[in-house]
């Protein structure tokens, strides 16, 4: 495996890379993902990624210092593309209250549809998240991000209370939410999860109501 410190700092300096860069680097990301959802990521190899694209191993090393950096790319864009498509969700609904039940029911969904339609990239998410991958730190953070835009929009338009501080207060929210999208925790209780999230989250909404 190639870890001399040319390829390390050519694969985390992702902002000086020219385009054709960036370019190979998405197919390498589409090919990875594709490979771990047909054979999950433990039967992955860094040589059959790159063979899938017609690459040479030693020059995939370019990209990606290793497989688990490969693995936490991917995980990393399929959380952040859920994040992307709960903000701009959310941001349709007018009510910080409706969004504040919707974010735990939209979370609950997509991952039961990822447990019963995508076991591959379950596990690699479960994964990312038992050994403390970089992947799932990033995904907290957008979901704050998310929670604290319509916190703030509730407590702007009166809607929810102001004494409570506001870090503490999303960060509280964001802590409810994992029992409905940690998929270590998904796999110990899949049933009743949507009913579950619903009713944590009209609790939620209360404790944050005026």
């Amino acid at each position: 495996m190639k870890t001399d410190g040319t390829a390390r700092s050519k694969a985390r300096d992702i902002s000086s890379w020219s385009p054709s860069d960036q370019a190979r680097r998405d197919a390498i990301l589409r090919a990875a993902s594709a490979h771990v959802r047909h054979y999950g990521y433990q039967k992955t190899t860094v040589a059959d990624i790159a063979k899938t694209i017609h690459l040479s191993t030693a020059y995939l090393y370019n990209f990606f210092d290793s497989k688990q950096a490969i693995g936490e790319a991917v995980c990393t864009r399929i959380l952040s593309d859920l994040m992307s498509e709960l903000d701009q969700s959310v941001r349709q609904i007018t009510s910080p209250s409706e969004c504040i039940v919707f974010i735990f029911q939209y979370l609950a969904e997509v991952s039961i549809k990822m447990f019963r339609d995508d076991r591959k990239i379950h596990d690699l998410v479960a994964r990312s998240f038992h050994e403390h991958w970089t992947s799932p730190t990033a995904y907290n953070a957008e979901l704050l991000s998310i929670l604290k835009s319509v916190i703030l929009r509730g407590r702007e338009t009166g809607e929810f209370e102001r004494k409570t501080p506001l870090d503490e207060t999303c960060e509280a929210v964001r802590y409810t939410t994992e029992t409905f999208f940690h998929p270590v925790l998904l796999e110990q209780n899949p049933r009743n999860l949507i009913d579950e999230a619903l009713m944590v989250a009209l609790l939620v909404r209360r404790s944050l109501l005026c």
